[in-house]
């Protein structure tokens, strides 16, 4: 039988190794590619086409959030596992909204990682042990009729949101998009008037509420 094709995603070498020798130790399942970033992982996932993407949720540049939602729009789009730290609901829900297919947390025994992917190329929604599924499933009940402050940003929007959030300046953000500086000014301002945001500080904070950056940010920059 032809074992399960996986793509790991998670900004730490060691911890990308040790979850190649966990998954693959029971020749289930084959790591195909490891990527760094969200990006590498759009990358990656269109050219390799694994089965199963296992996604840390901070990662720099391109986040494992915004990187789910655009998996979920390639043609042949894989499931997806979101391994994250994070236990709050919010996160959760978040990621099972814009598409995960499971939410492993880092701190789980040690076979649930084998457990998740097998339930999610069955077609099951995977939630660690100790994630309240009832309550996650009533949350998402709830919020099918709401619309989040994140979901009003075009993707280009919300991946200048986590640059700026970082600490890069325009002329950074500019260079790492391969757009002009006016071009991300303009996002900028848009994003900033969509999510009624003023200054940097106030983005900063709503990038760590919506778990795009970790909570001790970085250096803030408005040039």
């Amino acid at each position: 039988m032809t074992p399960i094709s996986i793509l790991l995603v998670e900004d730490h070498h060691l911890v990308r190794e040790a979850l190649r020798a966990l998954i693959e130790e029971g020749h289930q399942f084959s790591v195909i590619g490891q990527a760094e970033d969200g990006n590498q992982a759009l990358e990656m996932t269109e050219k390799l086409r694994p089965n199963v993407v296992v996604m840390d949720i901070m990662m720099p540049h391109l986040n494992g959030l915004e990187a789910t939602s655009r998996l979920r729009n390639l043609q042949y789009p894989p499931k997806i596992i979101i391994l994250s730290q994070h236990h709050a609901q919010e996160y959760i829900v978040q990621a099972l909204m814009i598409g995960a297919n499971g939410y492993l947390l880092k701190d789980a025994a040690a076979d649930e990682l084998p457990t998740a992917i097998r339930a999610v190329v069955d077609g099951t929604t995977y939630l660690s042990a100790q994630i309240p599924r009832e309550e996650i499933e009533e949350i998402l009940l709830r919020k099918d009729s709401i619309e989040a402050p994140i979901d009003r940003l075009t993707p280009r929007e919300r991946e200048v949101l986590q640059l700026v959030a970082e600490g890069n300046t325009n002329r950074q953000i500019a260079h790492y998009l391969g757009i002009s500086i006016k071009t991300v000014e303009k996002h900028r301002f848009s994003l900033m008037d969509k999510l009624n945001i003023r200054d940097v500080t106030g983005l900063v904070r709503f990038a760590i509420a919506q778990g795009i950056i970790e909570g001790n940010g970085g250096q803030f920059s408005i040039e």
